[in-house]
């Protein structure tokens, strides 16, 4: 059960798993998370008329899940100079020591900024994947017009959707399902695994990922898109449907299918 571990025993596991067995290992909570995140924010930044590489991204929680959000959504084509990562230290700069291991390394930047509030302002997109009530709505007046929050700690998220809207954000994701946009891993396993095994490939890509976030992100039609429905239902059948074909076919482009 990869959640209960802490992200660098995670990683190591996970990578291990992956050089030992002959079939695909898939993390759900690290990188379903990040896929369903992925296909918010595209629907999210559509919305808002904002390309990502112009967006300046703020994530706190650099765990497991939030390392995947980060990478997936770099793969999108955030710029990384734009993405800051924040944990319990505060801001991940280049040439910080404190608590420190090699993932979060590798998406540290060169900024003058230290704390989650400091990050924030300015920013475009919010992601949280940490503890509740550490965004106040100080901090969501101090971003740029029309931010987009996906506030994910659970059972209560970072900020409260009602009291990021009020102050000003446009759209809201959590994890709950009592509120609009619940980001819910449960609507990309089943499509990338279908999409997998139908593919027979030995390993689960980026680029597999990405395209499961592209087919989650566009099953919501042009009717349904509004700032309370960026990101399908989980009870929407026809999720797998669409995402599987396009996994599978993102295996033949990588060129992880078995030989027959």
């Amino acid at each position: 059960n990869l959640e209960d571990i802490k992200a660098p025993e995670c990683f190591i596991i996970e990578q291990r798993l992956k050089e030992e067995m002959d079939i695909p290992v898939f993390h759900d909570d690290q990188h379903g998370t990040a896929v369903i995140c992925a296909a918010g924010l595209l629907n999210a930044l559509y919305l808002t008329g904002k390309k990502i590489e112009d967006c300046k991204i703020v994530l706190n929680g650099a765990g497991a899940a939030g390392i995947a959000c980060l990478e997936l959504i770099k793969s999108m084509g955030a710029k990384h100079s734009n993405c800051i990562a924040c944990d319990t230290k505060g801001v991940i700069y280049q040439g910080r020591s404190e608590g420190m291991n090699q993932w979060k390394s590798a998406h540290a930047v060169s900024t003058k900024l230290r704390s989650l509030g400091e990050a924030i302002n300015g920013a475009d997109v919010f992601i949280g994947v940490s503890v509740k009530g550490l965004v106040t709505a100080e901090m969501i007046e101090s971003m740029n017009k029309d931010p987009v929050i996906f506030a994910m700690a659970n059972p209560d998220p970072e900020i409260m959707p009602e009291i990021a809207i009020e102050a000003g954000a446009l759209i809201v994701g959590t994890g709950r399902s009592d509120y609009p946009n619940q980001i819910n891993n449960v609507l990309a396993f089943p499509g990338i695994f279908r999409g997998a095994l139908d593919a027979n490939a030995t390993d689960i890509t980026e680029g597999m990922k990405l395209a499961a976030a592209i087919a989650i992100a566009e099953s919501v039609s042009d009717a349904e898109l509004s700032p309370d429905f960026v990101v399908p239902s989980v009870f929407n059948r026809t999720i797998v449907e669409r995402v599987a074909p396009a996994v599978a076919a993102a295996a033949v482009r990588d060129g992880v299918i078995r030989k027959s």
